[in-house]
């Protein structure tokens, strides 16, 4: 079996964003690279990974199977580089300049900067939290190593690299025994009917008026707020009702076991997060060790489901 790490790479590409051509956009790579790289890894594996159909590719019932291997690959090499970096002294050290926005700060971001202190003691880690358009300007000015971003539907800066690292659908929150919670989705009709709470940061709001745009509702807002904290206690003492993403529904946090979760009726937007840097710039080793952390968590991380319990995603 002679298949190589970057084709493991490409092929989780593929995994998470169910297209070659989503892939090829998040390596900033050909498409035809991408396609390339699949058959040789399923040719090396002897079997299919992937079904290709109109809408993009899904994963086989093998393909699943492997991709759960295959990150366990990447980060088995991942652990093997922390370590020999920690027996070499010196090269375990240095400072590492990070940026944030401020949805994935408290969520994502501290997660991953717990593990990448664990594994780098000796480094020192200054970060920024700002949106993503100076943090951008700051990467390609070289003022920054690594940030960790909502990655936009739009194409992003073609200067960048970026690595996924997950995708989480928006829920509708609602106060705990409010009628639309009996049942098991919300429809957009019946939300906009209610006040709503809208949170600011990270084009959220942006990406909920153009929603509600699309399906011709204009529902009242009652509170604007930056703080998801804000959101969360308004929407627990029955203040309104929200659209926010999965990503930071926590019934175990304060107040948070007083709000319930549904999913829309209708298909709504999803949140992307990932590592960026820039292209082109080869990552010190202190910055590499930091998407590699991120890249082997990506299956790890857990967030409750509609009912509370735990499932894997971010």
């Amino acid at each position: 079996m002679a298949f190589k790490l970057r084709q493991l790479q490409y092929f989780i590409a593929v995994a998470d964003t169910g297209s070659i051509s989503g892939a090829a956009q998040l390596l900033s790579i050909s498409q035809s690279t991408v396609t390339e790289s699949v058959k040789e890894l399923e040719a090396d594996l002897g079997f299919e990974l992937v079904e290709r159909h109109g809408r993009g590719v899904s994963l086989t019932h093998k393909g699943q199977m492997f991709l759960r291997h295959a990150h366990r690959i990447l980060e088995t090499v991942a652990d093997a580089r922390r370590s020999l970096a920690e027996d070499g002294g010196p090269s375990a050290a240095g400072e590492l300049h990070v940026g944030v926005t401020s949805l994935v700060a408290g969520y994502v971001f501290s997660d991953l900067l717990a593990r990448y202190r664990r594994a780098n003691p000796g480094v020192t880690v200054s970060a920024v939290e700002d949106n993503r358009d100076y943090l951008q300007h700051l990467l390609i000015n070289g003022e920054l190593d690594v940030a960790v971003m909502v990655v936009p539907d739009r194409a992003a800066d073609a200067a960048l690299q970026i690595e996924l690292l997950g995708e989480e659908p928006y829920q509708v929150w609602l106060p705990l025994g409010h009628p639309l919670a009996r049942q098991a989705e919300v429809t957009l009709a019946e939300a906009a009917r209610e006040a709503h709470i809208v949170l600011t940061v990270d084009e959220i709001e942006e990406t909920t008026r153009a929603f509600w745009t699309e399906h011709g509702f204009r529902p009242r807002t009652a509170f604007r707020t930056r703080s998801v904290e804000a959101v969360r206690s308004l929407v627990a003492t029955g203040a309104g009702i929200t659209i926010l993403p999965a990503l930071v529904y926590r019934p175990w946090s304060l107040e948070g076991d007083r709000i319930e979760a549904r999913p829309a009726s209708e298909p709504l937007p999803t949140v992307k997060v990932g590592i960026a840097w820039r292209k082109g710039a080869r990552l010190a080793r202190i910055a590499q060790d930091f998407v590699d952390i991120g890249r082997s968590r990506r299956l790890e991380r857990i967030r409750p489901d509609l009912s509370g319990k735990p499932k894997g995603s971010f």
